[in-house]
């Protein structure tokens, strides 16, 4: 039997179940808020043309509008200005949007303190007991953070010092794209970096070194609870946008039972 005639008996069997990671995209999903006098993305919106009637009486269809960092989402290198001479979201090598998972569970840190930072230690000693990041695959961060994403306004978690969200140091985001084989990092949150990531050195870490170094970013990502600590395989299907910095995605995992 051929390796997909084996991958495709067992999802068929259920012994490769299919773990969706993907926020529901609709009008209530959180976007990114910057204060002025910063430009904001705009909610996701349905617009009707026509529903079974005058318009179009056999079909039901809409037009669109989103940002392309809306909902769960990925980050290509150009988002970024360390990133400006690299790759937009069309010239993703296929290759990179099938790649294997490490998923880092920091939960329990996060419900302590919503500003937890992960550090180069906390995955030094998670790679101690679990074995090493993939080489080419995804360090994906489980913070919990997805609990919290039917509501704005606790899934940003601002107040008047600005928003409370976990993140990664700026140091372990350095360390992350210029000595791991990682071709990217998934996180729960509203974007990558912390809520105050604005006010590390450099600012927004994750975006300026990642990016810089040509990796990737997913974000708004749910369920990673029900993926193990290593072996899964996860799907990224980002809209090929032509010039565009980063797309919506449906990221599935692929999970052996």
């Amino acid at each position: 039997m051929s390796v997909l005639a084996q991958l495709t008996a067992a999802l068929a069997d259920g012994s490769v179940e299919v773990v969706d990671l993907t926020a529901p995209l609709s009008e209530t999903t959180p976007v990114l808020q910057l204060p002025p006098p910063f430009a904001n993305t705009q909610h996701f919106a349905l617009h009707e043309l026509s529903r079974y009637d005058e318009r179009g009486p056999a079909w039901y269809w809409n037009d669109i509008t989103t940002g392309e960092h809306t909902g769960t989402h990925l980050d290509a290198p150009i988002h970024w200005a360390t990133g400006r001479d690299g790759l937009d979201v069309s010239a993703v090598p296929p290759s990179q949007l099938i790649a294997p998972a490490a998923v880092l569970d920091a939960s329990a840190e996060a419900a302590a303190d919503p500003d937890f930072l992960l550090q180069i230690d906390h995955v030094q000693e998670w790679t101690k007991t679990h074995g090493p990041l993939p080489d080419g695959g995804w360090l994906l961060y489980r913070t919990g953070w997805d609990t919290r994403s039917g509501d704005q306004e606790d899934f940003l978690n601002a107040d008047d010092s600005g928003p409370h969200t976990p993140g990664i140091a700026g140091e372990c985001a350095r360390w992350l794209a210029e000595e791991t084989g990682l071709v990217g990092v998934g996180v729960e949150t509203v974007g990558t970096d912390a809520g105050a990531a604005h006010g590390f050195d450099p600012p927004f870490p994750c975006h300026a070194h990642l990016l810089g170094a040509g990796k990737y970013g997913l974000t708004q990502l749910q369920n990673l609870r029900l993926l193990p600590a290593q072996g899964a395989v996860v799907v990224v299907a980002p809209l090929p946008i032509v010039g565009g910095s980063g797309s919506p995605a449906r990221v599935l995992a692929l999970v052996e039972r």
